[in-house]
């Protein structure tokens, strides 16, 4: 063979090793990011080729599976109650991806979890069965919740204190996940995300908004254990009209007639006194009212239920007026109805905050449990005789609500919020309610309830007429079940 032939031959080798070691990179090293990626439809292909996992609710699947037509992607995803449970579920689409449970757990709804595999599966690549996902939602507060919610745009949870079980979660205007899983709904879809309501939108655990009077439970829960005020029935040091620090700006009280001047904490409570609690906050600093939100849940980034929930905040920078109202609610201070259904629920269960979550387990196709959630984390953020003080006067602000909040036969505690939007107020205001009650037989239920537009009057807008009602329909149907 002469040199040229040879070098030839050579370089053809060359190539042919090249190309060998190329597509075994491919294979087993790019193979599965390629596989992952998200513009390999096979990828979605897969994943609807069978039927998918049930979400759980009150031990009946909520969902499931069709057969489509015309369609490489085999089957498609379908939902009972669509637009009651959507704020639990998410949505499962072939077009527009997964969200909530649904994307959280997809690798184990639709069988590709690891975890679902036995040997034989694994020696022959099987695609596992699919498991389910078991929620700790109550299916009569849930739909307490939704009915009274109505055409009103807001949000509610209900949450058990003992337990950090979530047993309801609200967002309205709602939308029927079922409209959106097809590859074929993109009418559906756009009228969805043009819709200036935002039903999409999960308001219970993903849209903070001024909590207003309900945060006065926070600044109450730090004052009572710093030791300004020894208990909710000593006369506090407030003037009304309280004047903002380093201003002029007084700071009026929603009636002018209440109360106010120097009231207890019980009594500020129950009026919703503004000098008082803007006042409190200032005399405390934003340090320690910040330390105290922050025990109830405000600023954590990672508020995992499991669905990441939005960050509630409670802001630092803030001069002494700006202190005093955050104190009321306001300023920069925003919060879910998680994350004051947590406040209510840490004051109910004698000052330890149970994780919120709801989740209780995560099954394989024959029941045999992935994780279990039951056993949350806790913490005690106050101690028990704070507790129980703020307990006796959200017990007097529910006498005052009266048949709004109150319920036969349960000890029911509450704080209403009215919480300014816009610039200048100029937006509809925000009606809030918070509250625990507890029945005879031992059940407990925490709740928070925000109306963020209706059809009310704005005269008429309050914590106690709109919020309220939706709270003691939720209480009602959780002590009941």
């Amino acid at each position: 063979m002469n040199k040229t032939i040879r070098r030839i031959s050579v370089f053809t080798l060359l190539l042919v090793l090249s190309l060998l070691v190329r597509a075994t990179w491919v294979q087993f090293y790019d193979g599965q990011a390629l596989a992952d990626n998200k513009h390999n439809r096979r990828g979605t292909i897969d994943k609807y080729a069978y039927p998918l996992g049930g979400i759980i609710v009150g031990g009946e699947d909520i969902t499931g599976s069709e057969r489509t037509k015309g369609s490489d992607l085999a089957y498609k995803r379908t939902y009972k109650d669509g637009s009651l449970y959507a704020a639990v579920t998410g949505y499962s689409s072939q077009v527009y991806g997964a969200t909530q449970l649904e994307g959280i757990y997809q690798d184990v709804l639709d069988g590709t979890d690891t975890r679902l595999k036995n040997p034989l599966d694994t020696v022959t690549n099987k695609r596992a069965d699919p498991g389910d996902v078991v929620t700790t939602i109550d299916p009569a507060v849930q739909k307490a919740a939704y009915k009274a919610l109505g055409d009103n745009k807001g949000a509610a949870v209900a949450i058990d204190p003992k337990t950090g079980k979530i047993l309801g979660m609200v967002s309205t205007p709602s939308y029927d996940p079922s409209k959106i899983a097809g590859s074929t709904d993109g009418d559906a879809w756009e009228k969805l995300t043009k819709d200036e309501d935002k039903p999409l939108v999960n308001r219970a655990i993903r849209q903070p908004l001024p909590p207003g009077s309900t945060f006065k439970l926070v600044v109450a829960a730090a004052a009572l254990e710093d030791g300004l005020y020894p208990s909710v029935d000593v006369k506090t040091d407030s003037p009304d009209p309280y004047t903002l620090p380093g201003t002029t700006h007084p700071l009026p009280n929603e009636n002018p007639s209440a109360p106010c001047s120097n009231a207890t904490i019980r009594t500020a409570l129950q009026y919703s006194c503004n000098n008082v609690f803007g006042k409190m906050a200032a005399d405390l600093g934003q340090d320690k009212v910040k330390a105290m939100a922050e025990k109830f849940g405000f600023n954590n980034e990672k508020q995992d239920v499991p669905v990441r929930a939005s960050e509630s905040l409670y802001p630092t920078g803030m001069d002494k007026a700006q202190t005093a109202l955050s104190g009321i609610g306001q300023f920069d201070v925003t919060a879910t109805p998680l994350q004051m259904a947590m406040v209510s629920a840490a004051i109910a269960n004698g000052g330890t905050l149970v994780d919120p979550h709801m989740v209780s387990q995560v099954t394989d196709s024959d029941g045999s449990v992935l994780q279990n959630f039951d056993d949350a984390g806790s913490s005690r953020i106050l101690s028990e005789s704070v507790a129980e003080q703020l307990q006796s006067a959200m017990g007097t602000v529910a006498d005052q609500v009266g048949a709004n909040a109150k319920i036969p036969g349960a000890t029911v505690g509450g704080k209403t919020g009215t919480a300014q939007h816009g610039e200048n107020n100029k937006g509809t205001p925000y009606a809030w309610f918070t509250s625990y009650a507890k029945g005879g037989d031992g059940k407990e239920v925490a709740v928070a309830v925000i109306i963020e537009d209706s059809s009310t009057a704005r005269d008429q807008i309050s914590g106690t007429g709109l919020a309220a009602p939706v709270a003691k329909a939720m209480m009602q149907a959780a002590l009941k079940s």
